[in-house]
């Protein structure tokens, strides 16, 4: 399945500058998934198939959605591509990276080197600041030139005079923004979004989704979306239906 590049829809860009270096393009597909499938076993010995025989390829600054029923798969289709889980059968392949053959240390490993990941409820820490929190993906990386970094993409989501608040002092909307930043601070090759907007009211997942596309555009990278918004699923370059865990056609 293949996905067409969100420059062609011709959003309004945001007026900023970045000193920031992303990524260099790439023509290699960033995520490629083949005939995937996630199996339970259940407490009467019997079996849960959650996802069968999924396909997925995305090159660099794609953008895919993931729609369905609750229930369909999405959310651990989402977390097998991150390499959150180990699928049942199948491939999945990141950045070049066979997942399948790397342990728990090395999935982790290529998810803080190329990875970027939105929550639907932010998942911030509560005893950190918005710059704290933004902070942690690259602290771990070990990288240098965290801080400006960190700084240049909480102006980019203007939250430049928020810095040192912390969560609590935030509105829904400023917090997912700060995990937006924080989704990008290791310049990521692509980013999974769980639902970005579903816990945000009306007006400000817009102004979410807004910045969400800019920044995708922006920096090149790729983007994989689980969403129940019809809307946004439809400003993707492609979505990928889900139901009982397999591939459908469009309704």
């Amino acid at each position: 399945m293949g996905c067409n590049s969100a420059r062609a829809f011709g959003y309004p860009r945001l007026a900023f500058k970045s000193s920031l270096c992303f990524a260099p393009p790439v023509t290699e597909p960033i995520l490629e998934v083949r005939n995937l499938s996630k199996v339970h076993p259940t407490s009467d010995g019997g079996s849960l198939t959650v996802l069968d025989q999924v396909d997925l390829r995305l090159l660099p600054g794609e953008t895919c959605a993931i729609v369905g029923p609750s229930g369909s798969g999405k959310t651990t289709l989402l977390g097998l591509c991150a390499g959150l889980d180990r699928p049942t059968g199948g491939v999945v392949r990141l950045a070049g990276q066979d997942l399948g053959s790397l342990d728990e240390d090395g999935r982790a490993r290529v998810r803080n080197q190329y990875v970027g990941f939105v929550f639907q409820n932010f998942q911030l820490l509560p005893t950190f600041t918005a710059l704290e929190n933004v902070l942690v993906p690259a602290e771990l990386q070990g990288a240098s030139g965290g801080e400006a970094r960190a700084r240049e993409l909480l102006g980019w989501v203007g939250l430049a005079e928020r810095l040192h608040h912390y969560p609590a002092q935030l509105s829904g909307g400023e917090q997912q923004r700060v995990a937006l930043a924080r989704a990008f601070i290791n310049q990521p090759r692509i980013l999974f979004a769980d639902e970005p907007t579903g816990n945000l009211d009306p007006a400000t997942a817009v102004k979410i989704t807004d910045l969400l596309f800019e920044l995708n555009a922006r920096a090149g990278t790729a983007l994989v979306l689980v969403t129940h918004d019809r809307e946004l699923a439809a400003r993707t370059g492609s979505v990928l239906r889900l139901r009982g865990g397999r591939p459908v056609s469009a309704d």
